[in-house]
């Protein structure tokens, strides 16, 4: 076996190719489009490489056959705000097989040793936590959108060669179909109508209003239960909305509001790996042609829950709840949806846990976030978890 760095038009193509030679006989993997993995490691697309860097490396048998790939980066910003300098790993890859595994982490180790890192978490996103972040340990099911998928068996081969749990995440499935609990509704009708709160969907012509409200509320909420918190730029929030146009329905972007000032925020996407599925992560002039239409024909039925936030002042008082109203409200007036999928929640912040559960969703994945001490004496510290 052999690592080969990701230098190359060639080897850019293989980064990609390693991942359908993988999950070639798995008909749940859905496979991401080629154009969005490679915007992560691009540094005109990815606005982290103003304070980082990222490498990939590719693994080959002895036959010269692709047999995985993985990436190792490093975001300044919040590397050196731990208890050691943490880097990170991810996109990894891999046949079945501790030797090829332990040379891929390895390759990821040394590259960051030598940039200054004591430890790496993984696997992890060179970007937002939103997405491809933890292994998935449990709920072998459809994949949602930038949400992370592994084969079953890429637990053993992180745990077998020393990463340990830093903290586990779950993804919360809501069943449309089903009414609301009488509970939550008549907390969340309650709030909705007082008087002082207002409730709001985003709206394209008012692009930057919305922006400049999102990233307030989410910068001043994360902060607030995030260590190693790393503030959110308006134009990075603005980008992403743009890129998601085709897309993101504007009634799936919810804002709350306390005598006109932002307090809470909810972002939702169309789950749109139900299409992705048939397009085996090309984007081409046919395959753009048959996205078109079969999001005409309304093959997405689920929908991603991404994030909600709510300010200090503001938690506790079931402002969450009075959105979540509004989002049934709405997709009631869709109903060939029939699931949401909230992904994902950290064991970290068991707040947003138990208000998932009271609107009648159910923790079907699982997953982990591990980190890796490169200091094997060294004791190992979990992320902490907030008291609810």
């Amino acid at each position: 076996m052999h690592i080969a760095p990701v230098n190359s038009k060639q080897t850019r193509n293989s980064f990609h190719e390693a991942a359908r030679i993988i999950y070639q006989h798995n008909p749940t993997w859905v496979c991401p489009l080629d154009k969005e993995i490679e915007s992560i490691f691009d540094p005109e697309k990815n606005v982290f490489f103003k304070h980082g860097e990222a490498s990939r490396w590719l693994l080959y048998d002895g036959e010269q056959k692709l047999i995985g790939r993985v990436a190792a980066f490093i975001d300044r910003q919040t590397a050196f705000k731990q208890d050691q300098p943490t880097g990170g790993m991810g996109f990894f890859e891999c046949i079945n097989n501790r030797e090829a595994a332990f040379l891929l982490f390895d390759t990821a180790r040394e590259w960051l040793r030598e940039k200054g890192m004591d430890a790496m978490d993984g696997p992890i996103n060179f970007g937002e936590t939103d997405k491809y972040w933890g292994l998935l340990v449990d709920g072998f099911t459809h994949p949602s959108y930038e949400i992370a998928f592994n084969h079953s068996y890429y637990q053993d081969l992180f745990e077998s060669y020393g990463f340990q749990t830093y903290y586990k995440q779950e993804g919360f499935h809501l069943n449309l179909k089903k009414e609301l609990p009488p509970k939550f509704l008549k907390i969340a009708e309650w709030v909705a109508k007082k008087p002082d709160y207002s409730f709001s969907h985003f709206e394209y012509k008012k692009t930057d209003k919305y922006v400049a409200d999102f990233a307030e509320v989410f910068n001043e909420a994360w902060a607030s239960f995030k260590e190693n918190f790393e503030p959110l730029e308006p134009a990075y929030i603005k980008k992403t909305i743009q890129k998601g146009k085709a897309i993101i329905d504007e009634e799936f972007i919810w804002f709350a509001y306390h005598k006109g000032k932002p307090i809470a925020i909810y972002l939702m996407y169309p789950d749109v790996n139900l299409i992705l599925k048939h397009l085996n992560g090309k984007l081409s002039l046919p395959a753009m042609l048959k996205f078109l239409y079969l999001k005409k024909k309304k093959t997405m039925t689920r929908a991603r829950g991404v994030l909600m936030g709510v300010v200090p002042a503001f938690q506790g008082l079931g402002i969450e709840s009075a959105i979540i109203l509004n989002i049934a409200r709405v997709m009631a007036s869709k109903p060939h949806y029939t699931e949401i999928e909230f992904s994902w929640v950290g064991d970290f912040n068991p707040k947003m846990r138990k208000i998932f559960m009271a609107v009648g969703s159910e923790p079907v994945k699982h997953y982990i976030t591990y980190r890796y001490l490169f200091d094997r004496d060294k004791p190992f510290k979990r992320y902490p978890i907030k008291p609810e």
